[in-house]
C-alpha cells in the first residue's frame, strides 16, 4: 500500500478547520518537497492560527516570491499585505509597513485593476482612523467596501463595513457605526469570511462595543467568537482576547469563580505568544477579581506587571490603594491619572473610581464635576449601563453631601438598572449605599432589609472588602443606644450644631463643603421637625438636649 500525500492530508484539514493537523502536514510536505505558492500560502495561514508567527511571516515571504515567479502578480500582492499587516500588528512597523509599499509598487508596475487595490486602502484608511480624522477614515472604508462589491470579496467587503462602523463610532455616531458593525459581523457569522479575516472582525467588534459601553452587543458577539473558536483545532490567536471578555461579562454576572478561571485561562493562553498586547488586558481583569475578593498582594503584582504590558494599571491600583487604608495614594494616582487621560471611553474608566476615591477624601465638590462628566458621557453614548453608573455616582455624590432623601432618587434608578442587567455586585453595592441613606432619614427599617439584601450577595461572592463595609454600618447602627433627637438626621444634627455656633448659611456650607441650598433645605427641614421658627429657639434645644 502506498503512503499518503502529507501535502494532500494538510489541505484536507486546512479545509475542516484543523490548523494543527494542516500545519504540520504541510510543513513535512514542504520538508520533503518545496510547495508550490497556493500550498504555502495555505501554510502560513495555518502557522499563524496556530500561533507560529515568525514561521507564518517567513512563509508568506516564500509564497509571494512564489506567485511572482509564476507571474500572478495579484496573489504575491495579497500575500505581501497579509504579511505586512501581521508584522505592523505584532509592532515591527518598519518592516510591516515596507512590504506594504513593495506591494503597491508590484500593483502600480502591473497597472492590475483588482481587488487587492482595495486591501492596500486598508492601512491608510486605519492611519485616519487613528489620526483623529474619522471622516476621511470613514470615505475610505466607503471606497474600499466598493471594491470589494464589484470583485464580490467577501474578506474585504467585511474589512470594508467594519471600518465605516468604527469610524461612526469615532465620531460619535454610535447607533449608526453598531448598524456597520453588525452587518459585518453577519458575513462572519454565516460563514462568508476566511478564518484569519474573521478572526480580526470579531475581535475588532466586541472591542468596539466595549468602547462604547453597549454591553448587550458586546455579550452576544463574545459568545458568538466563543462558538467560533471552538470549531478550530489549536487555534491561537483571538482565543486569549475572547477569554478575558468572557471573564467581564461573568464578573458582571456575578459568576466570580468562573471569571476568575477565564482570566487565568488567559494569561496561560497568551504566555504562549511573547509580546501579546492582550496580556495586559488579561493581567488587569485579573487584578481587579483579586481586589474585589480583597487578595490585595496578588492583585498588585497583577496591576504592576499589566502596566509592564503596555495596559493602564489604573484606576484598578488606585482603588486598591484606597482599599488598603491609603486614601492619599490613591487620590494623588487618580487625580494624576484623570489630568492624563483622554478620550470618552477611557476617562469614563477612570472617572468612576475618581469619584468614589474623592468621597472617601471628603472632596464632594470635585466627584460632584466628574459626576457632571460621566453625566455628559453617559447622554452621548445613550448606554444603560453608563446611565446606570452615573446614577450611582450622583446617588453617592448627594449622600456625601448631606442629602440622603435626594440621593436616594439615583440610587433606586441605577438599582433598577443593575438588577434588570443581573449585575448582582453593582447592585448590592448600590443597596449598601440605599441602606446609608436610609439610616440617615430614620428609615432603620428598611436599611436593615437593604444592608441584609447586599451583606447576602457580598458573602456569596466573596467581596470580602465590601462585606467589612456592610459590617462597618451594622456596627455604627449597634452603636446608636439611643433615638437621635427630634428625628433629626445626622447631617441636621451638625447644621443644628453650626447654627448653634452663631454660623451663617454660607458659614455652614463652606464647613460642612455643601451648597447653600442644602444648607437651607435642612435648616428647613429642621425647624419642621422640632418645630420651632428661629435660630434662636433652635439653639435652645440644642443646649437643652445636650447636643452642643
Amino acid at each position: 500500500m502506498g503512503t499518503v500525500d502529507p501535502r494532500l492530508q494538510g489541505n484536507a484539514a486546512y479545509e475542516r478547520l484543523a490548523w494543527r493537523d494542516a500545519y504540520e502536514q504541510l510543513s513535512a510536505a514542504d520538508r520533503h518537497a518545496p510547495l508550490g505558492a497556493d500550498d504555502l500560502d495555505r501554510l502560513a495561514r495555518a502557522a499563524y492560527l496556530v500561533g507560529s508567527v515568525d514561521e507564518a511571516t517567513g512563509t508568506w515571504e516564500r509564497a509571494h516570491r512564489a506567485f511572482l515567479d509564476r507571474e500572478d502578480a495579484a496573489s504575491a500582492v495579497r500575500c505581501a499585505f497579509w504579511l505586512g499587516l501581521t508584522l505592523v500588528l505584532r509592532g515591527e512597523h518598519a518592516r510591516g509597513g515596507g512590504w506594504l509599499a513593495r506591494a503597491r509598487h508590484i500593483l502600480e508596475d502591473a497597472a492590475l485593476d483588482c481587488v487587492e487595490q482595495g486591501y492596500l486602502r486598508i492601512p491608510m484608511a486605519l492611519q485616519a482612523l487613528n489620526g483623529d480624522d474619522p471622516e476621511a477614515a470613514r470615505c475610505s472604508f466607503v471606497e474600499i467596501t466598493e471594491i470589494a462589491d464589484r470583485f464580490d470579496d467577501a474578506d474585504l467587503r467585511a474589512f470594508g463595513r467594519l471600518g465605516q462602523g468604527q469610524s461612526l463610532v469615532t465620531q460619535g455616531r454610535a447607533a449608526q457605526g453598531v448598524v456597520m458593525l453588525d452587518e459585518a459581523m453577519v458575513a462572519v457569522t454565516a460563514g462568508e469570511v476566511s478564518p484569519v479575516a474573521s478572526g480580526i472582525v470579531y475581535c475588532a467588534v466586541i472591542l468596539a462595543c466595549h468602547g462604547i459601553f453597549d454591553l448587550r452587543r458586546m455579550q452576544e458577539w463574545t459568545a458568538a467568537l466563543s462558538r467560533w473558536c471552538a470549531t478550530q483545532q489549536d487555534l491561537q490567536p483571538y482565543q486569549g482576547q475572547c477569554m478575558v471578555h468572557r471573564s467581564e461579562i461573568m464578573q458582571l454576572h456575578g459568576e466570580w469563580t468562573g471569571a476568575m478561571d477565564e482570566a487565568r485561562q488567559a494569561c496561560e493562553h497568551l504566555s504562549a505568544v511573547p509580546g501579546d498586547a492582550v496580556m495586559g488586558m488579561a493581567l488587569y481583569q485579573l487584578g481587579e477579581l483579586l481586589r474585589l475578593r480583597g487578595e490585595f498582594t496578588q492583585s498588585e503584582s497583577c496591576y504592576r506587571e499589566a502596566g509592564n504590558r503596555g495596559h493602564s494599571a489604573q484606576p484598578g491600583l488606585a482603588l486598591l490603594r484606597l482599599a488598603q487604608g491609603r486614601p492619599d495614594d490613591a487620590a494623588a494616582a487618580i487625580r494624576r491619572t484623570l489630568v492624563e487621560t483622554e478620550g470618552a471611553e477611557e476617562r469614563t474608566r477612570v472617572l468612576v473610581g475618581y469619584v468614589e476615591i474623592e468621597l472617601a477624601a471628603g472632596g464632594v465638590e470635585d466627584a460632584q464635576t466628574a459626576v457632571d462628566e460621566l453625566d455628559e458621557i453617559a447622554t452621548g453614548f445613550d448606554s444603560p449601563y453608563l446611565r446606570a453608573v452615573a446614577s450611582y455616582a450622583h446617588g453617592s455624590v448627594l449622600l456625601a453631601a448631606g442629602d440622603p432623601e435626594a440621593a436616594c432618587i439615583p440610587l433606586r434608578r441605577a438599582w433598577v438598572a443593575w438588577y434588570e442587567n443581573d449585575a448582582s455586585y453593582e447592585a448590592a453595592r448600590v443597596r449598601l449605599q440605599m441602606a446609608r441613606a436610609y439610616r440617615q432619614v430614620g428609615d432603620h427599617d428598611t436599611a436593615e432589609m437593604e444592608l441584609e439584601a447586599a451583606r447576602q450577595v457580598f458573602e456569596q461572592l466573596g467581596a470580602v472588602p465590601a462585606l467589612q463595609q456592610v459590617r462597618d454600618v451594622m456596627d455604627r447602627a449597634g452603636r446608636a443606644v439611643s433615638p437621635r433627637p427630634g428625628g433629626l438626621t445626622p447631617r441636621e444634627i451638625e447644621v443644628l450644631r453650626l447654627i448653634a455656633t452663631g454660623a451663617s448659611n454660607r458659614e455652614i456650607a463652606e464647613s460642612l463643603v455643601i451648597s447653600d441650598k442644602t444648607v437651607a433645605r435642612h435648616v428647613s427641614n429642621m425647624f419642621t421637625k422640632l418645630a420651632v421658627s428661629s435660630r434662636a429657639a433652635a439653639t435652645a434645644y440644642a443646649y437643652e438636649h445636650d447636643l452642643v
